[in-house]
């Protein structure tokens, strides 16, 4: 796919920008290097002040393995830099936030860059490029990928998204509108709950120093089933994820319902307890098309019969 890789790095030239390309870019297996040079080309990214964002061609599968490698102190105080992406990247870029307040962004990663944004959302590169204070606001299209994806071995050139399917946001947890603000924080739930429990994901510390009026907790499920996502969801509330939770925003996904539990179920099996209300379908998964979500942006969503939308600020 090394094609594709370079018509998005053509891509973000063509918006003015240089683009480094690292060393650790091997794809013939999982991972594209030993932990130990990925994790030392990453601190040197993100602490060098002449690159303003690091954004993975891909998720990863086990990003979990830098965790320990990363110097938190450093990072914490040298100059912030955009780290973006999602799926497997949930698993630095939410404690990146969480433990240093650096603002990270939940989004299309650059292997998706060369896709044309559909109408009411927008780029990672629209928001990493945005001055202090920006606010911006996102809304459904309506329209979403059913099945399948591209191949980026014979496409490498594809720039539209094939969203052959309707639908739009639903509320999970009764009826009623909603209003709802905080700081938000999330990711992905196949990655996020290996770290529940640990410092790395220490939300009440987060929410105490930087967001004191609660948080908008957002999480999406890849690939693993209703009963997986059950199961994991009940584990990260129980480690208090969702303790300062204002409301909950699901991720749109197309992973597999069990034989008597789906998705939405297991959503509400784990977090209806929680009295807060919970909205689902949102584009900030796994399914095209992708919705940025900036971990630490303040955030406003609403939801009813004829409107919804999330409002982010850059603050």
């Amino acid at each position: 796919m090394r094609e594709r890789l370079n018509v998005a790095v053509r891509d973000v030239q063509a918006r003015g920008y240089e683009v480094v390309v690292g060393r650790c870019m091997d794809g013939a297996g999982h991972v594209s290097a030993p932990a130990a040079d990925r994790a030392s080309e990453l601190m040197s990214m993100l602490t060098d002040p002449t690159i303003r964002a690091v954004v993975p061609p891909w998720g990863g599968e086990t990003a979990i393995d830098l965790i320990p490698l990363l110097d938190w102190r450093q990072l914490r105080e040298t100059e912030p830099t955009w780290l973006v992406g999602f799926s497997d990247l949930s698993t630095l870029i939410t404690p990146l936030t969480l433990l240093t307040g650096t603002a990270t962004v939940h989004g299309n990663n650059l292997m998706d860059t060369p896709y044309r944004v559909p109408e009411g959302l927008l780029s990672w590169l629209d928001i990493v490029t945005a001055p202090s204070g920006h606010r911006f606001t996102q809304s459904p299209p309506g329209r979403h990928r059913g099945t399948g994806f591209d191949d980026y071995a014979a496409l490498p050139d594809v720039r539209e998204y094939t969203l052959d399917s309707r639908g739009a946001w639903i509320r999970l947890d009764g009826d009623g509108d909603v209003e709802a603000e905080g700081r938000l924080i999330g990711g992905c739930i196949e990655t996020l709950s290996n770290l529940a429990g640990t410092p790395c994901l220490d939300v009440s510390a987060f929410t105490r120093d930087q967001s004191p009026e609660g948080l908008l907790v957002y999480v999406e499920a890849a690939e693993d089933d209703a009963f997986t996502i059950c199961r994991n969801l009940h584990g990260m509330r129980l480690a208090g994820f969702f303790d300062h939770a204002n409301a909950v925003l699901v991720g749109r996904t197309n992973a597999p319902d069990s034989s008597s539990l789906s998705q939405h179920e297991a959503v509400l099996d784990a977090l209806g307890r929680l009295n807060v209300p919970i909205i689902a379908d949102v584009e900030c998964g796994h399914v095209p098309p992708h919705m940025p979500i900036v971990n630490g942006a303040h955030g406003r969503i609403v939801h009813s019969a004829g409107r919804s939308e999330l409002t982010q600020t850059l603050d």
